[in-house]
């Protein structure tokens, strides 16, 4: 068993403001989306405020969104992401949010109940900005296994479809 844990972060520049009538399905789906990811079984941890909202951080700007969170190995999330009814909240992400160039979603191995900091989890995705996937910072294209797997140095990766588009 790893002593490690996967960390991610996704950010998501909004269209409209939260509390707009854009954003109004999006925001509908949320209470149940994360609840889909709090009750898989790979799920661990996610950032939030005191009152369970991810959507008050701010660090990149009122525009953008953030969600980091943990989860046990990179399949599972992967099986979140693109296999679990999150996939359809995906498929209308255009919809609500702008499209970026640039990466906008980061994976990374945390030690056992490690739990990222916001500012922890930009400067992994600023360095998967700069440097492309590396072991420290990845993607589910180009992913690594965890540091005390006997193939953590060598990237593997889960497809080039992403079933949302």
């Amino acid at each position: 068993m790893s002593a490690y844990e996967l960390a991610q972060l996704n950010i998501a520049r909004m269209k409209e403001p939260l509390e707009s009538p854009g954003m109004a399905d999006f925001v509908a789906n949320l209470e149940g989306i994360n609840a889909l990811a709090e009750g898989s079984p790979a799920f661990v941890w996610r950032l939030q405020t005191e009152e369970g909202d991810a959507t008050a951080l701010r660090p990149l700007g009122e525009e953008t969104l953030v969600n980091v969170s943990v989860w046990k190995d990179v399949a599972s999330l992967n099986w979140y992401v693109y296999q679990s009814a999150h996939v359809e909240i995906m498929r209308r992400r255009k919809e609500w949010f702008e499209r970026t160039k640039e990466a906008y979603v980061v994976l990374w191995w945390v030690p056992k109940g490690h739990r990222p900091t916001v500012a922890e989890a930009i400067a992994r995705l600023e360095l998967l900005r700069a440097k492309g996937p590396t072991p420290e910072a990845f993607t589910f294209r180009q992913a690594f296994a965890a540091p005390d797997a006997e193939e953590a140095r060598k990237p593997f990766a889960f497809g080039d479809e992403c079933p949302a588009t």
